[in-house]
C-alpha cells in the first residue's frame, strides 16, 4: 500500500469514528480560557455555542473545564503577575468557581440548555467505590439532557489529592463513562513531527495509530504559551483514552467553529486512534486512576512470565523494593534497567514483603508465619504497561 492510499484510508477511519460518536468528553484548558483580565468570556461563549451543537446533534456532551483561579483572579483584582501560594490558589478557586459557573451557565442557557457543576479530586476517583457513584451520576444528568461541567475541586486539593494537571482529569472521565471520543482544545494547533518555530521542513501529524515512544518524543515539538500540562500530557491522556476504546484529539481551541468544523471532516489537529484491544474497566482503574505507592524491581524471569506468559508475580522474582505500601496498595513493577513492567496491586505489604523477596512461594508461611497468598500479584490485578 502506498503513502497515498494508507493516508487516504487513515483520514477515512478518522471520519468515520467522529460520525459514529455518540458520547464526547470536551476537555479546554487554561491556555484558550484565560485572558489578560481574567476570563476571556468570548472564547467562553462560543465553547458553549459549539459543545451546543454537539448536545443538539444527538450526542451526550461533558465539558471538562480549568477557570476557577483565573476567574477568582478577575474577581478580586490580582494580578497574572503575581506568583500564587497553594494556600492562594485554593482561596482564588473559592472565590471564582461561582463565577465561573455563572459565566457558563449564562453562555449555555442563550441556546437552551442546562448544565451540571461536578468538582472532583482524586480521591473520588482513587476509591472504587466514589468511582462508579461519579459514574452513575453522570449518567443520570444525560438522561435529563443536562451537560456536566467537571472541574477539579482546587479549593481542598492538595499535592496527594490533586490530578496532575486537567488532561488527566479529561482522560480519566472519559474512561470513566467509556467515551468514544476525547477532544482536548488548546492554544497549539496539532502535533508536530520536529520544531516548527526552528525546522522550516516540520509537518504536523493529522493521524496517530498508536502512541509509541517516537511519538511521545515528539511531545517538545508543540509549544503551548499559558496551559500547564503540556503537550506530553495530552498525549499521555490520548493513551489512556485509546486504552479504554476511545479515540481523542487535539488541537486549535481559539478556532472559530473548531468542533463543526471538526464533526464536518475538516482535517485540523492531531487525531488518536482507539486501539484494537480494549483494556478491561478495572484494569484501567488500576493502570490509570490509582497511584503508586512503592517500586518493584524484577529479575528478568519474572518479567518475562508476567509480561509474555500472563503468569502472576511471585515473591521469588522480586530483587528489590522500595516505599511504604499496605496489602491491596498499587505498586509498579520495574525491570532491573529501570523500565516500566507493570502495575498492579499487591497481596503484601512493604514490611513483610522485604522478607519473603526471592523467596518460594511454599516458604512464605515458615518466614512470616501466616500465608494469605502465594501470589504477590495476582495476574487479575495487575495491568501490563
Amino acid at each position: 500500500m502506498n503513502s497515498k492510499i494508507a493516508l487516504e484510508d487513515g483520514l477515512y477511519y478518522r471520519q468515520t469514528l467522529f460520525d459514529k460518536a455518540k458520547r464526547v468528553v470536551v476537555k479546554v484548558g487554561s491556555a484558550i480560557l484565560t485572558g489578560e483580565n481574567g476570563l476571556n468570556k468570548q472564547v467562553l461563549d462560543n465553547l458553549a455555542k459549539e459543545i451546543s451543537f454537539l448536545h443538539n446533534s444527538g450526542r451526550e456532551v461533558i465539558l471538562v473545564t480549568s477557570g476557577a483561579v483565573a476567574a477568582g483572579r478577575r474577581k478580586i483584582h490580582v494580578s497574572d503577575g503575581v506568583e500564587l501560594t497553594i494556600k492562594q490558589k485554593q482561596a482564588l478557586a473559592a472565590i471564582g468557581q461561582s463565577s465561573l459557573m455563572h459565566d457558563y451557565d449564562e453562555a449555555f442557557a442563550v441556546y437552551g440548555e442546562n448544565i451540571a457543576q461536578i468538582l472532583l479530586t482524586h480521591s473520588d476517583l482513587a476509591n472504587r467505590k466514589r468511582y462508579l457513584n461519579v459514574r452513575n451520576t453522570i449518567l443520570t444528568l444525560f438522561k435529563y439532557g443536562v451537560i456536566p461541567v467537571i472541574n477539579e475541586n482546587d479549593t481542598v486539593s492538595t499535592e496527594e489529592l490533586k490530578f496532575s494537571d486537567n488532561d488527566s482529569l479529561g482522560a480519566l472521565v472519559a474512561n470513566l463513562i467509556e467515551a468514544d471520543m476525547f477532544i482536548c482544545l488548546t492554544d497549539v494547533d496539532a502535533l508536530y513531527d520536529r520544531n516548527p518555530l526552528t525546522d522550516p521542513q516540520a509537518r504536523a501529524i493529522y493521524t496517530v495509530a498508536e502512541v509509541t515512544p517516537e511519538i511521545e518524543a515528539m511531545a517538545g515539538n508543540s509549544k503551548s504559551v499559558l496551559g500547564t500540562g503540556g503537550m506530553s500530557s495530552k498525549i499521555h491522556a490520548a493513551k489512556m483514552v485509546s486504552a479504554g476504546g476511545g479515540s481523542s484529539f487535539i488541537g486549535p481551541g481559539m478556532q472559530a467553529d473548531i468542533l463543526q468544523h471538526l464533526f464536518s471532516g475538516e482535517i485540523v489537529g492531531t487525531f488518536f486512534l482507539p486501539r484494537k484491544e480494549k483494556m478491561q474497566s478495572r484494569k484501567r482503574w488500576i493502570a490509570y486512576v490509582l497511584k503508586p505507592k512503592g517500586k518493584l524491581v524484577l529479575d528478568p524471569g519474572a518479567c518475562s512470565a508476567i509480561t509474555l506468559n500472563g503468569k502472576s508475580l511471585l515473591p521469588s522474582g522480586i530483587v528489590d523494593i522500595s516505599g511504604q505500601f499496605g496489602v491491596g496498595d498499587p505498586v509498579r513493577c520495574f525491570d532491573k534497567q529501570n523500565n516500566p513492567v507493570a502495575v498492579g496491586l499487591t497481596n503484601f505489604n512493604s514490611d513483610d514483603l522485604q522478607k519473603i523477596k526471592g523467596m518460594r512461594s511454599d516458604r512464605i508461611l515458615k518466614i512470616l508465619g501466616t500465608k494469605e497468598s502465594d501470589e504477590v500479584m495476582h495476574r487479575d490485578n495487575l495491568v501490563i504497561l
